[in-house]
């Protein structure tokens, strides 16, 4: 059960492997797009490649669905990036349902655990698989993998390489099960006492404008834990008022003592841009301006004319 890129890669690896893949799940297909052409999930275009049984409900407790299901006499079900299952759903195999979660659990339950890692300044972040149970991204852990987050690594970079480690966890993991020698660890037990749950709530626009109030290591943390999407955005202020919003998706980070008010654009007009903040300067690399296509900053600079008197909000 899954639905983007970031699933594929356990289904290609469990085939790879040799087993008997009974069902692909994933979400029906949906318009998308200026055409708002039917698209599919990535799930279903590499399973329909494959030749797999593609299922597509509306409603997971949809009774014909169930029936559907049941049908197969999956020994196991595997989520990855898909959604929320009804108890019916995740109880019906007889060894249970497992899920791939992109973090260390008990951190970082919820939709966005690689953002929220990022844009929090963690070091370090993970894979999970466990069983699934009532609560969401509760159940009892079988195995983690780590992997080390580097000061300039995006959302985006962090996906890929966890997608790779992770399809190796589900793999493991299967493996395990099949064989009926594996862990089942309460989170309760990998969370210290009276440690700070994260938790990695789905991402809002309010969460995507910049505030240059914030120290740079805040700022840089947001943009890139926010990059590729949904994207870290701000407005160029004109001294005259006109604004130009840009979604940014790289940066670096400069520390220094300076007098320059937060928020003031500083640039030579043709190679660099940074802009003022707590603690030192944010050198925006990578950005896109509304109905423009993403460019580095000199590429963006030889087509827009931006001066020292102008703002960011």
């Amino acid at each position: 059960m899954g639905t983007p890129e970031f699933a594929v890669e356990s289904l290609k690896l469990l085939l790879q492997n040799n087993y008997d893949i009974a069902a692909v799940i994933t979400v029906p297909d949906k318009p998308a797009g200026r055409g708002q052409q039917m698209q599919q999930s990535a799930v279903k275009k590499y399973a329909q490649e494959m030749g797999l049984k593609i299922l597509q409900p509306e409603k997971l407790k949809d009774e014909n669905f169930l029936e559907q299901l049941n049908e197969l006499k999956a020994d196991l079900q595997i989520v990855v990036a898909f959604r929320m299952l009804p108890e019916v759903v995740w109880k019906m195999p007889r060894l249970g349902t497992i899920n791939l979660h992109g973090s260390l659990l008990p951190q970082y339950r919820g939709a966005a655990p690689i953002n929220w890692a990022i844009m929090n300044g963690e070091k370090e972040t993970g894979v999970s698989t466990f069983f699934l149970q009532q609560e969401i991204d509760t159940g009892k852990i079988i195995f983690q993998e780590k992997t080390q987050i580097t000061e300039n690594e995006t959302a985006g970079d962090i996906h890929d390489r966890l997608m790779q480690i992770g399809s190796l966890l589900v793999l493991k993991t299967v493996q395990a099960i099949e064989k009926d020698n594996y862990p089942q660890i309460d989170q309760s037990q990998l969370s210290t006492v009276n440690a700070h749950i994260n938790s990695a709530p789905k991402i809002f626009k309010s969460d995507c404008r910049i505030d240059w109030s914030r120290t740079i290591d805040e700022i840089h943390n947001q943009i890139r834990g926010l990059s590729p999407y949904p994207s870290a955005f701000t407005d160029l202020v004109s001294p005259e008022g006109k604004i130009i919003t840009v979604k940014v998706f790289r940066s670096r980070k400069e520390n220094d003592i300076h007098h320059w008010p937060e928020g003031s654009v500083i640039t030579d007009s043709k190679n660099y841009i940074k802009i003022s903040a707590k603690e030192g300067y944010i050198y925006i690399e990578e950005l896109q301006a509304a109905g423009k296509k993403k460019m580095a900053v000199c590429e963006f600079l030889r087509g827009f004319q931006l001066k020292n008197d102008w703002k960011v909000n």
